[in-house]
């Protein structure tokens, strides 16, 4: 019997076994949750949907695929929702008609896992983008169908804080913050994931009954475990959040401009070039060792320079220069990027085209908000607790200098700095484990033409294999790779051939415990995807 054969019969003869017994539970949403702060429910439109939308619709197509051209969904339909209750109601219909179903927040997904053709049902959080105050909790509620841009707004101007959360304001926060959320303040405030006081889930028990949990941080809750797995265990794996309450934890008072970090009043936006015309084996090799090399030396938190985030992307020769970029924000902002550049620039040469744009914190954020070019992509991650092995290097420089694959828009490898106040959580007190590395890895291959997609990711996955060439063609399982840089591969012993489970590379120790958690509140294995967490 396959996998998904022994999954639907499962789910099917629970189900089957538990409808008659079985009713929509909604659990109600705290005191104060339901509606802004400052009026009556009364106040409030009502929300969006449910809507469902099906093929002949002509909401279809725009709702059947996300921000990667590569992938577009087939489901049977789309359910629109604007309320708890209804993700309710729209998971106790997928349940009791069988069919798998999945959740789009914003719809960035790097890999199937929504737009898959298995998929008969998306159940689509448009209509739950609401950021407010929640007094009853203490802690700001965000709806999971908020993007990074409208959480940044609303906390912004309401109340002049923010999150050390992603770069593209158009990342959805449903998948985000599950997954850890890492961003151009973590250096100095750590991960989103940190300042999480509850998350608002939809869940389906063994008989096919479904209802809305509230789980929080403290350990007292019955429901801490489900907490937990929300602060790094990735999306899609334990039912549909609906709603997440943030607030940093420590803080005293209910002030709500004390309850999360203080925005900046302004960032330092920055770029610069170093050309590959005269760069030879060793300045690449130098310009990779000094970013490593600054990276070791600051990455320890409560430093001045954990407010500087730089990322260094190495890229092909065809694109004609390597590329740094990035914010640094305080007093002493110009003279902690100019020492960075000049670090980088040491034995190398000065870079080019160096830009340095002081901009207001909304105005710098929403910068980044423009994804209106979709191509086609794929991605792959990896963490250094140090830097490259020679070897490393020279493979890489060998791999970017390689003439041919034409229509390849974007090939690289993308060096961000890490470390700070991330580093500072116990690998244990979330479920995110990588808490000892000093540089964060994406490995991206872009371009348009459908037709090239074979050949694009065999480039991706041989530039992937040969550089960890020495440890199975993966990284080292205590470097590890972040889970919402979600890589299929990692899960085929084809690929993966250094005998470390996918499941170690994203959780290390922590999966046992999210195994756990997901028998508790999936155990029909509802929720599911090519990476999901599998039930113990």
């Amino acid at each position: 019997m396959s996998e998904h054969t022994r999954r639907q019969v499962l789910r099917t003869a629970a189900v089957a076994a538990g409808l008659a017994a079985a009713q929509t539970v909604v659990a109600p949403v705290a005191a104060g949750g339901s509606f802004p702060p400052g009026g009556a429910a009364g106040d409030c439109p009502p929300p969006i949907g449910p809507v469902t939308v099906r093929p002949t619709d002509v909401r279809y197509e725009e709702l059947v695929q996300g921000r990667n051209k590569r992938y577009t969904a087939s489901p049977d339909y789309v359910r629109v929702v604007g309320s708890t209750s209804q993700v309710v109601q729209a998971v106790h219909d997928a349940v009791r008609a069988g069919q798998r179903v999945v959740v789009r927040g914003g719809g960035h997904c790097l890999s199937d896992f929504v737009d898959n053709p298995a998929v008969r049902v998306i159940i689509d959080l448009a209509g739950m983008t609401q950021v407010y105050f929640d007094p009853a909790r203490n802690a700001f509620a965000v709806e999971a169908g908020a993007t990074l841009a409208e959480l940044y707004r609303r906390l912004f101007f309401g109340w002049g804080v923010t999150v050390p959360a992603g770069w593209c304001a158009m990342v959805g926060v449903g998948g985000h913050i599950a997954g850890g959320g890492y961003g151009v303040l973590s250096r100095e405030y750590g991960l989103v994931a940190d300042h999480l006081e509850a998350v608002e889930v939809v869940v389906a028990d063994r008989l096919g009954r479904v209802r809305s949990v509230v789980a929080t941080r403290d350990p007292a809750d019955p429901h801490h475990d489900l907490w937990w797995a929300h602060t790094g265990g990735g999306g899609g794996n334990f039912g549909i959040v609906t709603r997440y309450w943030l607030r940093t934890p420590g803080v005293r008072g209910n002030d709500p401009g004390t309850l999360l970090p203080p925005a900046p009043a302004k960032t330092l936006d920055y770029s610069c070039a170093w050309p590959w015309e005269g760069m030879d084996e060793q300045k690449f090799a130098r310009l990779v060792r000094n970013h490593s090399r600054w990276c070791e030396e600051n990455a320890a938190p409560g430093l001045a320079s954990s407010r500087l985030y730089g990322g260094l992307d190495l890229n092909r020769r065809q694109t004609g220069a390597h590329m740094l970029i990035g914010q640094v924000f305080g007093p002493d902002a110009e003279q902690l990027l100019d020492d960075f550049i000049a670090a980088l620039s040491d034995g190398v040469g000065a870079p080019q085209d160096v830009r340095k744009d002081w901009k207001p914190w909304m105005t710098a954020v929403e910068g980044s908000a423009d994804d209106s070019q979709k191509v086609r992509f794929r991605m792959k991650s990896g963490y250094l607790r140090s830097r490259f092995t020679e070897t490393q290097i020279s493979t890489i420089y060998r791999l970017l200098t390689e003439p041919g694959n034409e229509g390849l828009l974007v090939g690289n490898v993308g060096l961000s700095t890490y470390g700070g106040k991330i580093n500072t959580v116990p690998s244990t007190a979330t479920a995110t484990a990588h808490r000892n590395a000093v540089i964060g890895l994406t490995y991206l291959a872009a371009w348009t033409d459908p037709a090239l997609d074979a050949a694009h990711d065999a480039w991706l996955r041989d530039f992937y294999h040969q550089v960890y060439a020495d440890t199975g063609g993966v990284p080292h399982p205590l470097d590890g790779a972040y889970i919402n840089y979600p890589d299929n591969d990692l899960a085929d012993p084809a690929i993966n051939r250094s005998g470390v489970p996918w499941s170690t590379l994203y959780y290390r120790d922590n999966y046992p415990r999210l195994q756990r958690v997901k028998a508790q509140y999936d155990p029909l294995d509802v929720f599911h995807h090519a990476l999901a967490v599998r039930p113990a």
